[in-house]
């Protein structure tokens, strides 16, 4: 599925449609150039679960931030700076990715090999002032949520 997303406050709205919908075990990878909008779509993401905006950065020279939501906690990983798989272990990244809680992963294309079997994958790619989203479904949780991203209206504002 292909969404167009017209500003930065499309993509933080469909952050928070899209977190507003999610539950204890997701996982959304997401993938693009730098820029592209994968942490705006993040702190959208956080902000429909109880984070506030500010709280939510680039997870970038961290690797991980944890955010405590109103009821779930949010782990958001970006793999930009890793090199090797064996990075992802000295991270506990398998102990947190899919488990309790909802996980982010920024730079998910990295380590194919190495993220869980289901979760929904969101390519961005800037196009004008905005972006274009490619959702896709690994597995049949993710599918039923595509169906109700497929009903909602455009998000071009």
């Amino acid at each position: 599925m292909e969404k167009y997303l017209a500003c930065s406050e499309a993509t933080e709205a469909f952050g928070r449609f899209l977190g507003a919908r999610l539950q204890s075990g997701d996982v959304i990878c997401m993938s693009g150039d730098l820029g592209a909008g994968k942490t705006m779509l993040s702190r959208g993401i956080a902000q429909a679960l109880g984070v506030t905006a500010e709280e939510v950065t680039s997870p970038t020279f961290a690797i991980m931030n944890v955010y405590q939501g109103k009821n779930l906690e949010i782990r958001h990983f970006d793999l930009y700076r890793l090199n090797r798989p064996e990075e992802l272990e000295d991270i506990g990244f398998d102990e947190y990715a899919g488990g309790s809680g909802v996980t982010l992963i920024e730079w998910a294309e990295l380590f194919r090999e190495q993220l869980p079997e289901e979760y929904l994958q969101i390519v961005l790619r800037r196009e004008g002032e905005g972006r274009k989203i490619l959702l896709t479904a690994r597995g049949e949780r993710y599918a039923a949520l595509l169906e109700e991203v497929e009903k909602v209206a455009d998000f071009s504002y």
